[in-house]
């Protein structure tokens, strides 16, 4: 008879019955987990995979350096523009510094291929054991490409995923030297400092292969934070964040004990903290404002190029130093009342930015006659106080130095040097399109009589000019004015003595030329501009246009050279001792509130402006021969001192002797001789008078005769071609 199990038995058989079941159903749902992972992983890894390949890793190396401003020599003035980087192969980085950045930043960067799956691993367990991510597992290529490309600049997971997609490109694009030079080049080393050459120059004032292990370290510890733990502002945090990558660096056993004992004692030297940065002054802004007119906006922004200007750096220099020297001297005049520049500056708290100074303000400008160039800008006095910008920004009446235009008009109206005016009131109506009670007054309040043109001039005297300018005409003044370049003026007869607005660049260029035969060169500040890879993608061409004649230029010349010799400008010769040959005119506006010189040489032409921001007097007595003469005569003396100056006289036009009466400004009859009003000069031959003197009753005197000039042959050739000039 058999016996019956037990009745525990039936239970042990269900239990391990359900146990193989779960057993079963867990390696089946953990085979399937595995699976899904995988293929979520495989997914993931593919779409970012394809993302990470929208990225143009060229875009590495394109990083935007300042655009370097030189002078006509190739010295630098200044940068601009781009992100202040110099960029340097790696070649040329401290062997520290290489390793200080990897002990801190990615240990691991040469046995990774983009990602540090351990790292990843470690900062995930912190982050959860936190609950919070305060660990990060970026390697140093990774940071790369966060850094090369603005769109991943973010905490999301998705741009995650695709900066560890696009690290991963990078590897197999590139060597490992070639990520580390790109990321010591671009990354971002403290306000305004990108790269380690301009950190190292910042922070320390020397080449980045020059740095030692002290400074490498502490250049390094500062790279995740460079705004907290920049030395000028924490010079304390700067130094523990070099005893932290000091400590790392010996941990990963690429410096010793006793290197890293002696690097965190060693003294360190900061360099002299920068001060306010100007941006280079006026003359940078000056190129600043030619560059947006000239280049795309992304030429602009990517930087990286060489800008050669027209200027001369020492006479920058010379323009600065004697604007500053003249005008401080002139706020120590008892009679001088207003806020001087010194007591501002004791005032002014490094920051503030003002449009209107309330100290007295100068503006020169200086061009080479032969081309337009600009050598030298002065736009104020201290570019950081205000941005203002006068000698090409401002407009402010150009008083008595319009005069050479007025009278420029009239000679090409008829009128010779000569000719005799009336010094005396203007009547009411006497002057065309004027008002009806309008009678300006000269200067010293005093009327002269009849006089000649050219004394007119010397001697600056309002009434001539106004005549003078009537005769030549309202039109013919105005297309003068416009063609030279002041653009188009209000029509009043009032700009016959000055009511006319300019700045020093209008008023230098259209003042050259008289020393250019008539000729207006177009002022340009940048000769040409060279790309990164050497191209000259911009030259500027010299353009030209003849605005008055040669002969009407040469009988200027005569006139406005006696404006220094005995004029309103002989201060020039006599107290300033400047002996070169040239011509110019001074300018005053009405209550002295503008002060003006104009003048010129064969090589150059200046002008230089005083006055104050909002107009107002400046001193009694402040002419423009007092106060703008002094800074013209120091900065063109500097310049001939330089080699400015014309060696060989330029060919002169051939003449022509005549005998004119002065009072109709035509040739002498008998007449005008019996008269007293004839006299003799020689004129270029095209000014020469086609009628005689209908003023005076007599016989005409005999026909004209040619004036040999140096060099000159009196063969029948130079006579005929001299009939057609």
């Amino acid at each position: 008879m058999k016996k019956k199990p037990p009745e525990d038995r039936k239970p042990v058989k269900r239990t391990l019955t359900r146990w193989q079941s779960f057993k079963r159903l867990s390696i089946m749902l953990l085979m399937g987990g595995s699976l899904l992972c995988t293929l979520t992983v495989a997914v993931v890894i593919g779409v970012y995979s394809h993302l990470a390949k929208d990225y143009d890793l060229t875009q590495l190396g394109q990083m935007p350096e300042r655009t370097i401003v030189m002078d006509y020599k190739g010295e630098i003035l200044g940068r601009m523009h781009g992100e202040n980087r110099i960029i340097v192969p790696l070649s040329e980085v401290s062997p520290w510094f290489v390793k200080a950045l990897l002990a801190r930043e990615d240990s691991r960067f040469y046995s990774h291929s983009g990602v540090d799956l351990r790292g990843v691993a470690r900062a995930a367990v912190r982050n959860i054991k936190d609950m919070r991510i305060v660990q990060g597992a970026s390697t140093l290529t990774m940071q790369l490409a966060r850094n090369s490309f603005p769109d991943l600049d973010d905490r999301s997971i998705h741009r995650k995923l695709v900066e560890m997609m696009l690290a991963r490109r990078i590897e197999k694009a590139a060597s490992k030297e070639q990520i580390i030079e790109h990321y010591v080049n671009r990354i971002f080393y403290g306000p305004g400092i990108y790269g380690v050459q301009r950190a190292s120059q910042v922070y320390f004032g020397k080449h980045a292969s020059q740095l030692n292990l002290s400074e490498a370290a502490m250049i390094a510890g500062i790279i995740r934070s460079p705004v907290r733990f920049s030395p000028f502002r924490n010079y304390e945090g700067a130094l523990k964040e070099r005893d932290t990558v000091l400590q790392r660096m010996l941990e990963t056993k690429v410096i010793t004990p006793e290197e890293e004992l002696a690097a965190r004692y060693a003294d360190i030297a900061l360099h002299a903290q920068p001060a306010f940065q100007s941006q280079g002054g006026y003359a940078l802004d000056a190129v600043r404002r030619d560059l947006d007119l000239i280049l795309e906006q992304q030429e602009i922004e990517d930087g990286g190029l060489q800008v050669f200007t027209t200027l001369n750096k020492d006479l920058q220099d010379a323009a600065e130093q004697s604007v500053e020297k003249r005008l401080a001297a002139v706020e120590k005049l008892k009679s001088y009342q207003h806020p001087k520049k010194a007591d501002f500056d004791k005032t002014w708290d490094g920051t503030q930015e003002i449009s209107s100074t309330p100290y007295l303000q100068a503006s020169l400008m200086m061009l080479d006659n032969e081309t337009g160039a600009i050598l030298a800008v002065v736009g104020g006095r201290d570019y950081r106080h205000s941005k203002y910008n006068r000698a090409t920004q401002g407009e402010r009446q150009i008083g008595s130095t319009v005069k050479p235009f007025v009278y420029a008009a009239g000679v090409a109206a008829g009128f010779l040097p000569g000719t005799l005016i009336n010094d005396a009131p203007i009547q009411p109506g006497e002057i065309d399109e004027s008002d009806p009670g309008w009678s300006p007054q000269n200067s010293d309040g005093k009327f002269l009589g009849l006089a000649t043109v050219t004394d007119g001039l010397v001697k600056s005297r309002n009434t001539m000019t106004v005549r003078l300018g009537n005769y030549a005409s309202l039109n013919r003044v105005i297309d003068l004015l416009t063609n030279a370049g002041f653009g188009k003026p209000q029509r009043t007869p009032q700009i016959f003595i000055g009511n006319l607005g300019g700045n020093p660049r209008q008023l230098t260029s259209a003042m050259s030329i008289f020393p250019n035969q008539g000729l207006r060169r177009r002022p340009f500040l940048i000769d040409r501009i060279i790309d990164k890879a050497g191209n000259v993608i911009y030259q500027t061409p010299v353009l030209e246009s003849e605005v008055i004649t040669p002969s009407v230029a040469h009988m200027m010349r005569l006139m406005l050279a006696q404006v220094i010799d005995r004029g309103t400008a002989a201060s020039l010769r006599s107290e300033h001792g400047f002996k070169e040959p040239g011509g110019g005119k001074t300018g005053t506006t009405n209550d002295y509130k503008d002060a003006w010189f104009a003048g010129y040489t064969d090589r150059l032409t200046c002008g230089v402006w005083v006055g104050l921001d909002k107009p107002q007097t400046i001193i009694e007595g402040g002419y423009g021969g007092t106060l703008s003469l002094p800074i013209w005569a120091d900065v063109m003396k500097k310049a001939v001192a330089l080699g400015y100056k014309t060696e060989v006289p330029k060919v002169l036009l051939p003449l022509t002797k005549v005998t004119l009466c002065r009072v109709s400004s035509q040739l002498a009859t008998d007449g005008c001789g019996r008269a007293g009003t004839a006299y003799e000069d020689a004129l270029p031959y095209d000014l020469v008078p086609q009628n005689f003197c209908m003023e005076h009753q007599g016989y005409a005197a005999p026909p004209p005769q040619r004036v040999q000039q140096p060099g000159q042959g009196r063969g029948l050739f130079d006579r005929i071609r001299g009939w057609f000039r």
